[in-house]
């Protein structure tokens, strides 16, 4: 019962944002780019599910939730009356999910599968609901972009625009340079060590706070092209904070680095020295959590 509740919560929290992010967009056929946008992003993630639940694997989870950014940001700008301003915005989108995507599956990949998902992919219910889930986090990450590629504004670049652009650049650097330091520290001291080098010297998950800073450089670019009820898909950034800082990203991978290297007095002093997120953020475990880890 609680798992149908959350799952009736996704699909409901999916339509007020499809009604939201439609509010005057573009349509096609007479129907809202947005709204059918957002019910692709679902119905790409339940189609894919079965074969992989039949097959009991995750290494198409990853390359499934960047293709579906890919894919409904081309139909989203091709649908809606373009200009520089959208051409910018879906070029962040799309760089961000054809980087993130290769690197994720050629990780699982080579490591042979996702830890993450050991417990439940031989369970159907709750396999299928975090394949739900995955698309919930494409429509609400990717929905100011996509409300803006449909909106009726002019498309010209702006200030808001421009900074927010700057910001994206920022962000995409941290995370990529993040993710090629960990790749490599791995290949060369093993998965049996944390690393606490490069951008992992001052923060403890320098790829999650490039992520964050992106997606509200995408939403700061956005938000001149929307008004009226399309401002209620701005809380995109915030989704991707509160996501990766309380739900499946940080939460989960400090207590993985706790049951690995909890014993050990240097990884306890980098918990102490080492920011969580942002270099000026409080050090330490976070509040609910016994640990860090990458």
């Amino acid at each position: 019962m609680r798992l149908a509740a959350a799952l009736a919560l996704v699909l409901a929290l999916a339509g007020g944002l499809a009604a939201a992010g439609s509010w005057q967009g573009a349509t096609v056929f007479g129907l809202p780019v947005f709204a059918l946008c957002a019910s692709a992003a679902l119905a790409i993630q339940w189609l894919v599910f079965l074969p992989s639940f039949l097959a009991r694997t995750e290494h198409f989870y990853d390359l499934t939730g960047s293709g579906t950014y890919v894919v409904l940001t081309v139909a989203g700008y091709l649908a809606g009356p373009g200009g520089p301003a959208r051409l910018l915005l879906a070029g962040m989108v799309l760089f961000w999910a054809l980087r993130l995507g290769a690197f994720l599956f050629r990780r699982v990949r080579q490591d042979g599968g996702d830890g993450r998902f050991d417990p439940i992919k031989h369970d159907g219910p709750r396999f299928f609901f975090t394949w739900t889930l995955q698309g919930l986090w494409v429509l609400v990450t990717a929905g100011a972009a996509w409300a803006a590629l449909g909106s009726a504004a002019p498309g010209g670049l702006g200030p808001l625009g421009l900074l927010g652009a700057a910001l994206w650049v920022a962000g995409f650097a941290v995370e990529t340079a993040a993710d090629a330091q960990k790749r490599a520290f791995r290949r060369r001291a093993g998965a049996g060590a944390f690393i606490d080098e490069g951008l992992w010297r001052y923060s403890r998950h320098p790829n999650y706070a490039g992520e964050i800073l992106l997606w509200l450089g995408v939403a700061l670019a956005s938000l001149p092209l929307l008004s009226g009820w399309q401002l209620v898909t701005l809380v995109s950034p915030l989704f991707v904070y509160l996501l990766l800082t309380r739900v499946s990203g940080i939460p989960l991978l400090e207590r993985r680095g706790s049951e690995r290297w909890g014993d050990d007095p240097a990884y306890r002093d980098y918990l102490e020295r080492t920011p969580v997120l942002f270099p000026w953020s409080r050090r330490g475990p976070l509040s609910g959590t016994t640990g860090g880890g990458h």
